[in-house]
């Protein structure tokens, strides 16, 4: 009267989960430079730490007599885990069944990860590989359960349910996706819908539709990689960041988590053992920015100069790139780094940019992540493209969300700040530093001079020397010094010392932290215990 054979097949059927699609069809995957899924949880969690959800779910088939005579495992793997000793929520397509097209038992264990992790308030990390439903839907085996399975999206009650879920994880915890392989329907847009994305340079595609779609619908003869490959998506803005490799990719997703809380109810963690100075000063910042207005210096080498050493990731580089966004330390205590770069359009804010500030300044609002703004704005970016692309509405956007925004920030003026935009960089109440490189204004000089003095110019017997000599008049009466003197900067500083600054800064803010914390999940009747 033992439950042995019933146990025995609860282990058999575990054996066949962890097979996967067989042998065969994980020497298939590993053939074109891809990891199984199993794998890439493996790599990223703590050892030992998965805690499968739904271990045996699956499609049985059976004889006449209602024996089972072959098992297809769930392929989507769901788990509980850790990373750096902290939990998360991940999950992820497995392709070696069914090229990674929801079976029904593994539709909805990627449903319920959603809810999983809201239940549960923890961190949400997908690996995405495989398309999404199709036209012969869900459906089970011949012989299955005959269970019936989800609802696909294209049932407008259950898309709206799905999205529902998604955009309230979005509120609650960070959400990190990876395209690890060709990623079409569905799977794009859970990886749209993430916090921080990222994708394989050589083995990963996102699509809204394969190929045969677009060739039958518009008559475009496209492979994947040219529809929707990294080179492609590096600039539309889609996924934040291009990864070398899985190995790298995974690396990037535990880099970006170190940074974030468990949850919009929690402080970000702090690194105990930061062990770079905070009155570490570096001596080229004293002449690293450029006399000669119309010369270019490089932003990034001052980023990496006044944050802890080796702490800055950046994010989305490829898109809106006048606009640096990224994530370090100061003090071993994580922030929001938000800078211009004078490389591309002088650092002026074009409608990519603006929608990338966007996004980025509602990440740290969120996740309670105090901003530090390097300056170097000079308006938004004019001309009739400009205009096409709506850059004035996105800016307006940008800056909305930016002055509504809860976060401590500290803007440190390291040149231009001028016009509309350059409100884009001073949340509420900042703490405003200056650079001697410091200048601001209604209009650039040269832009001003042009407009103002046109007539001048034109009617010049050296037009070109007349706007130079006007420039150069206008360029000396922009000293920070008269703003220091009324207090409209809170202070002028050495520019090696801003290290030092934002590091003090940095601990007065961080107690205030708490108090913003909410005192309950968003759309929850429930408070904190």
């Amino acid at each position: 009267m033992s439950w042995k054979p019933e146990v025995d097949e609860i282990e058999a059927r575990r054996d066949a989960a962890r097979a996967m699609g067989g042998a065969e069809a994980v020497d298939r995957q590993h053939a074109r430079g891809r990891l199984t899924v199993r794998e890439r949880v493996d790599a990223l969690i703590d050892p030992g730490s998965l805690e499968e959800q739904g271990p045996i779910a699956g499609e049985a088939e059976r004889d006449e007599e209602g024996r089972v005579t072959a098992f297809h495992p769930a392929n989507y793997l769901l788990a509980l885990a850790r990373v750096e000793g902290r939990p998360i929520v991940v999950g992820g397509e497995d392709f070696t069944q069914r090229g990674g097209s929801p079976s029904p038992s593994g539709l909805r264990r990627s449903v319920y990860a959603e809810t999983l992790a809201i239940d549960l308030r923890l961190p949400l990390v997908r690996f995405l590989e495989g398309g999404g439903g199709s036209i012969a839907g869900a459906g089970g085996r011949r012989g299955g359960s005959g269970t019936p399975a989800p609802r696909m999206a294209g049932d407008p009650v259950y898309a709206t349910s799905r999205f529902l879920s998604i955009a309230r994880i979005l509120e609650i915890a960070p959400v990190v996706s990876a395209a690890v392989g060709a990623v079409a329907g569905f799977p794009a847009a859970r990886l749209a819908a993430s916090h921080f994305s990222v994708m394989t340079r050589e083995t990963a595609q996102i699509l809204i539709g394969g190929p045969a779609l677009v060739e039958r619908a518009l008559g475009e003869k496209l492979s994947k990689e040219e529809l929707g490959g990294a080179k492609i998506h590096a600039r539309s803005g889609v996924v934040d960041n291009v990864a070398r490799d899985e190995f790298d990719a995974i690396a990037q997703m535990r880099r970006f988590l170190s940074y974030l809380p468990t949850n919009i109810l929690s402080l970000p963690p702090v690194e105990k053992q930061a062990t770079d100075d905070p009155e570490r000063r570096e001596e080229f910042l004293l002449d690293i920015i450029p006399r000669d207005r119309r010369k270019v210096y490089p932003m990034r080498k001052i980023v990496k100069a006044v944050f802890d050493q080796d702490s800055f990731f950046e994010m989305t580089k490829g898109y809106g790139r006048s606009q640096i966004t990224g994530l370090a330390r100061l003090g071993g205590r994580p922030v929001g780094v938000f800078a211009n770069d004078p490389h591309f359009h002088a650092g002026s804010m074009d409608a990519e940019g603006a929608r990338k500030v966007r996004r980025f300044v509602g990440l740290c609002d969120t996740f309670h992540l105090p901003i530090v703004s390097l300056v170097d704005e000079p308006g938004f970016m004019i001309g009739s493209a400009s205009e096409r692309a709506g850059t004035i509405r996105f800016g307006v956007e940008a800056i909305t969300c930016v002055v509504t925004s809860r976060v401590p920030w500290c803007s440190v003026l390291v040149r231009k700040a001028y016009g509309v935009a350059a409100a884009a960089h001073f949340g509420p109440g900042a703490q405003i530093l200056a650079w001697p490189s410091a200048e601001s204004g209604a209009l650039p000089i040269e832009g001003g001079v042009a407009v103002a003095f046109r007539r001048e110019i034109e009617t010049a017997e050296d037009p070109d020397a007349r706007r130079r000599e006007l420039e150069e008049t206008f360029a000396a009466r922009r000293s920070p010094f008269p703003r220091a003197e009324s207090f409209s900067v809170h202070d002028l500083i050495d520019p090696r010392e801003t290290r030092a600054r934002l590091c003090r800064w940095i601990e007065h803010v961080w107690p205030l932290l708490r108090e913003e914390l909410p005192n309950r999940i968003p759309g929850s009747s429930a408070g904190t215990t």
